[in-house]
This record gives C-alpha cells, sequence and structure tokens, in this order.
C-alpha cells in the first residue's frame, strides 16, 4: 500500500489537561475481551515490568504541522515510558517525550472494515497513515476476530508497510515484546471465537490465570489417582 507524503514537520508535545478526548463508541463487543485477553498473559507471565505500557483505545499522540492528532490503537505495547507523578493517572502517551515509539500497534478489524487501512493524509488523517507515516509504529498488525485472519505489516527501509509471512507455524514474531503472536480458536469465559495470543521462543504457549488453575487442578487430581492406586489416601 502506497502512500504519498511530503515532509512532514512533527513535534512531540504532551496533550493538554483540557483536551476533550473523543469518546467512541466501541464497534465491536469482543473488541475489549480480545484485548484485555492478550494483556492477561504477559501480565501472569511477569513480563510487564516497569517503564512498559500496555494499553488499549489510549490516544497516541503527535503534532503535526501544528494540529495535533491523536489515534487510540485497540491495543499496543511500548517500552522505556516515564512513569506518572502520583496521583497523575495517564489518559495519553506521547511517544519520544514520554517513551519509545510503540513496538506493534493492533487493530481488530470491525464488521465493516475502514479506518484501519486509511491512508487518508488530510486532517484529521487515517490510522494506517498516522501508524506508518506520523508515528511510525515498526509492526501493525490487523486481526479479524470472526474470521480469525492476522494481518501483520512491518515498516521497510523506505518506510512503508508491507506485509509480513507468518513462520511455519502461522505466528508472528514480534522482536519488541520477545514473544510470537498467532491466532488460537477456543473459549475464555463467555466467549468462544477466534483470540491473539503469545507463544515464547521454544513454541509454548503462555497462558491464561484460568488455564493456569485448571492445569494446577488436573496435575492434583493425577497425582490423588497415583496415590490411591498405591493404596495411599490423599489428604482432603
Amino acid at each position: 500500500m502506497t502512500v504519498s507524503t511530503a515532509d512532514l514537520k512533527i513535534t512531540w508535545e504532551k496533550l493538554p489537561d483540557d483536551f476533550i478526548l473523543d469518546e467512541e463508541p466501541v464497534e465491536n463487543i469482543d473488541q475489549p475481551l480480545l484485548a484485555a485477553a492478550l494483556r492477561e498473559i504477559l501480565e501472569i507471565a511477569g513480563l510487564i515490568l516497569q517503564g512498559i505500557l500496555v494499553a488499549s483505545n489510549m490516544g497516541v499522540c503527535a503534532t503535526v504541522e501544528g494540529k495535533l492528532v491523536v489515534k487510540a490503537p485497540d491495543w499496543f505495547y511500548a517500552r522505556n515510558v516515564q512513569p506518572l507523578p502520583a496521583p497523575e493517572i495517564r489518559r495519553s502517551y506521547t511517544p519520544n517525550l514520554e517513551g519509545e515509539i510503540p513496538d506493534i500497534a493492533v487493530e481488530f478489524l470491525s464488521a465493516t472494515p475502514g479506518d484501519e487501512y486509511s491512508i487518508k493524509p488530510t486532517f484529521p488523517p487515517g490510522k494506517w497513515y498516522v501508524y506508518e507515516q506520523i508515528l511510525r509504529v515498526p509492526l501493525y498488525a490487523i486481526f479479524a476476530p470472526s474470521a480469525g485472519l492476522l494481518e501483520v505489516y512491518r515498516l521497510n527501509s523506505s518506510g512503508r508497510y508491507e506485509v509480513q509471512p507468518p513462520d511455519t507455524n502461522n505466528r508472528y514474531w514480534i522482536a519488541g515484546v520477545g514473544l510470537f503472536i498467532g491466532v488460537w480458536h477456543g473459549t475464555k469465559a463467555e466467549r468462544t471465537g477466534y483470540w491473539l495470543r503469545w507463544w515464547d521462543e521454544s513454541g509454548q504457549m503462555l497462558l491464561w490465570g484460568a488455564e493456569m488453575v485448571e492445569r494446577e487442578r488436573q496435575r492434583a487430581d493425577r497425582l490423588s489417582a497415583q496415590l490411591r492406586a498405591a493404596g495411599i489416601e490423599p489428604e482432603a
């Protein structure tokens, strides 16, 4: 996908305290579940360390030709993020001022594809244009939950997004996170369908909390069965 752009004057300024963020309704009720599940795995695995910001629907800011541009990815991951002084609450994120450019931005495709692929350069610019030409996010992922299709685009040496092929396991290596991302089908809580999940370098899928609890229950059941087979009644 080609975008023709002139040189842009981009500065990095904090969102004004009195700035009113657009409260756009979530187009798909699955989006909050998908975003939370993607974060939960990292949190349980102890991978959200100090200086890492994992957020969904948080405005990422840049000032272009004197105009503030704010886009809110459905999910993003950034490193070396400066902590806020207490009791301030983060309501937006300005790269190059507060931390690094996000390593990856993820959009969950709505029923009617639109802004996820928008290369509109005029104000307000489209998401694709902002991620590629303004923020220059190294990896941009677009996930269609209903079909289980994941597209990953990498910023090439020419500063354009080009589609990345998956590996033999149909997963994508996300260097900034240090994990593979891919599609998994199954049930979590009240939702059965396609999810985005993380795998480590050895190919092991990282587990959600409920899965870890179930794994431990099964392990305990196997141990109890082995003890009973040996004539030992396990303690309650």
